[in-house]
């Protein structure tokens, strides 16, 4: 387990996290990359605890998926299974054990201070922070994929399941767009990423 972090973590933050997964009995899994989720949380019918996050080259966002997990695990544990999953106890608990991590030596300067803004009032997903996730794919593989905020008004792009969409306007935070067969008006986060078919 410790060589496989050393692969996912940056340098500083391998024996913080070896720590978390070690004192909480977490059996961690690196999956195949996943479009829907990040990371999840499960107690397992044994009462044991499983955590298995997406294989993924950005050491950042492993961080704070890995991190985000654990402290559902802490939240569950000390609050109970009654609590919601991302609720003022989860939150707290995510921020006190993501505040040692918040440090020059662990996240590049250019992100820590909207790590720092993101943990003021964590979110369910990291994505829904549009700051921060577009500053967070700095740090992914290149991809030929683009943002639906990037796409001109009316160009028709395919999600990673194959449906067609026609991009339109935006409301408040989010774009509305309409999928091709159903006509069905769908709002995409500005950042979610698409193929451009046809502007």
């Amino acid at each position: 387990m410790d060589n496989a972090l050393h692969s996912y973590l940056p340098e500083y933050a391998v024996n913080p996290c070896l720590e978390l997964v070690k004192i909480n009995g977490v059996h961690l899994k690196i999956v195949n990359q996943r479009v829907t989720r990040h990371g999840d949380y499960r107690r397992m019918p044994d009462g044991t605890h499983q955590i298995t996050i997406n294989s993924s080259p950005n050491k950042y966002r492993f961080l704070i998926t890995l991190v985000h997990e654990v402290a559902h695990l802490m939240a569950f544990e000390q609050y109970g299974r009654h609590i919601k999953p991302h609720g003022l106890e989860w939150k707290r608990t995510f921020q006190s054990l993501m505040l040692p991590f918040i440090r020059p030596e662990i996240f590049p300067n250019s992100l820590l201070p909207l790590i720092a803004r993101h943990f003021k009032n964590p979110k369910a997903s990291s994505s829904t922070d549009t700051l921060l996730a577009l500053a967070l794919k700095k740090y992914d593989l290149p991809s030929d994929l683009i943002p639906v905020f990037e796409l001109p008004y009316g160009s028709i792009f395919r999600l990673y399941n194959g449906k067609l969409f026609r991009r339109g306007l935006k409301k408040v935070k989010r774009i509305q767009c309409v999928e091709l067969k159903t006509g069905r008006v769908y709002l995409f986060q500005p950042h979610a990423e698409v193929e451009l078919i046809k502007e």
